[in-house]
């Protein structure tokens, strides 16, 4: 492809995602699909040939957009979402052609000093200690490993970077039941272990007891154990319970954890500050995380962590060979050295282009926006005498399920599974679930984009409809 035809092919792509923009309501949601189906599709060997770009568009179109989910359709409403918005789409593109590898300041002074500067926007705009410094990593994920890492070296000494674990090491991590997967991932990775991470006990809102925390450092204390890391959340995946900040930190403090934040979610409503007080008591914690790829607009991957001393994390992961020593190191922030990996994309752009062009009281317009559609469906669910939620409905997700008291737990999870996966089967919406105290619940996510009441009310019709064939059935 040459320039002329990439850039005649530039325009078409362009104009073609402004009509999938407008009309992505009208694709279903989910695809009607069996596994392989795609697969099956596809030739068996790479052409030896180069094809033409009309051909190989045709097959997108033909092949690959009959098998892909629509995350950005207004009824997709399970997981989290993973919104994006206009402003985003361009500066990937921009991103995409620059091609930069932004693992150090020399390697592009640009995304370096704009990756701090929008941190720092954000620190101030969530209401974030003033003195702790962020960076950008490509999932809450990553970030969290990286405190954890962090974490360990820091009580270590950084000997364990430097000679291995001696065996001797009886690290425990300590978190509630609800809190991401990727938790016990990290311990595993860390080489901590998944036998090590301690599951704190949580109250009828599924937050974390802070005596039950205390209680559980106090019985490894006594057992000979290292207590290392508490990680809270703010806004837990199941039910975006959260936990008590403060307390937690109080109690990491006495007993000298490492206190990290996983706010993946819900830490974008601390752009709105009638939900800063959720994190008071933070300052003396250590490290925080939240996703802008998931609810503030902007396009996956981005992950912004913030940390109150970040020079635990640099040296955890600072490894300059020769060949990238510059003159500069000691003046700059080489981002290479804030987590794993070497190479790193230009994140920083796409949140600066969404931060500018909705601005903060744009950006909080929309989760206000979100946030009353979800205390209408709440009410609606309310309403109704068939249906009962299941935790406090904190952000923008609630749990809910159908409910007889005639039947039991068992037949009731078998129930609500069969409505949720009739519903989704008409591929009009898409929900997913989770379980709080073994009961099955459907989850019900209304952070998208575009979303709007119309787009509930339909999905609430579908649901009464299916929930009728269901019971009925």
């Amino acid at each position: 492809m040459d320039k002329n035809e990439f850039r005649k092919r530039g325009h078409e792509l362009v104009d073609w995602m402004a009509d999938y923009l407008e009309s992505k309501e009208s694709y279903p949601v989910t695809p009607d699909v069996e596994p392989g189906d795609i697969y099956a599709k596809l030739p068996d060997n790479a052409p030896e040939e180069g094809e033409e770009f009309d051909r190989i568009f045709a097959d997108f179109q033909r092949i690959i957009m009959p098998g892909m989910t629509h995350w950005q359709n207004p009824a997709f409403f399970g997981y989290f979402p993973a919104n994006n918005s206009e402003p985003s789409i361009l500066a990937e593109m921009l991103m995409s052609t620059l091609g930069a590898q932004c693992m150090s300041w020399i390697t592009s002074p640009a995304a370096a000093e704009l990756e701090e500067k929008v941190c720092d926007w954000l620190r101030e705009a969530k209401g974030i200690n003033s003195n702790w410094k962020g960076c950008i990593h490509d999932t809450a994920s990553t970030a969290t490993l990286s405190a954890i890492l962090a974490a360990r070296e820091k009580h270590s000494g950084f000997q364990i970077n430097k000679s291995g674990f001696t065996g001797k090491e009886k690290f425990r991590v300590y978190s509630s039941s609800h809190v991401h997967s990727s938790i016990d991932k990290a311990v595993k990775i860390s080489g901590i272990g998944e036998e090590n991470l301690v599951r704190v006990d949580v109250d009828e809102n599924f937050s974390m007891i802070p005596e039950a925390l205390e209680r559980a450092i106090r019985h490894d204390l006594a057992q000979g154990l290292t207590p290392l890391m508490v990680i809270s959340a703010l806004g837990t995946t199941s039910s975006t319970a959260v936990d008590p900040i403060g307390e937690i930190t109080r109690v990491c403090r006495d007993y000298q954890v490492w206190h990290h934040i996983d706010a993946a979610f819900a830490g974008t409503a601390l752009l709105l500050p009638e939900y800063q007080t959720l994190i008071h008591g933070h300052d003396e914690a250590d490290s925080y995380v939240f996703n802008p790829h998931k609810w503030m607009m902007t396009n996956f991957d981005c992950t912004v962590m913030f940390l109150k001393e970040p020079e635990y994390l640099v040296k955890t992961f600072s490894l300059t060979p020769e060949y990238l020593k510059t003159d500069l190191d000691e003046k700059v922030n080489n981002y290479r050295d804030w987590g794993i990996p070497l190479g790193r994309r230009f994140r920083a752009l796409k949140l600066w282009f969404v931060l500018r062009s909705y601005g903060l009281e744009g950006l909080r317009k929309k989760l206000r926006h979100h946030l009353h559609l979800t205390k209408k469906a709440e009410s609606w669910i309310r309403a109704d005498s068939r249906l009962e939620i299941l935790a406090p409905v904190n952000f923008n997700t609630i749990c809910f399920r159908y409910v007889h008291h005639d039947l039991s737990t068992e037949k009731l999870n078998e129930i609500n599974e069969s409505w949720m996966s009739t519903a989704n089967a008409t591929h009009k919406l898409f929900f997913s679930h989770t379980k709080l105290n073994d009961k099955y619940v459907i989850r019900w996510v209304i952070g998208q984009t575009d979303v709007e009441e119309k787009h509930i009310e339909a999905a609430w019709v579908l649901l009464k409809e299916q929930l009728h064939k269901t019971i009925n059935s």
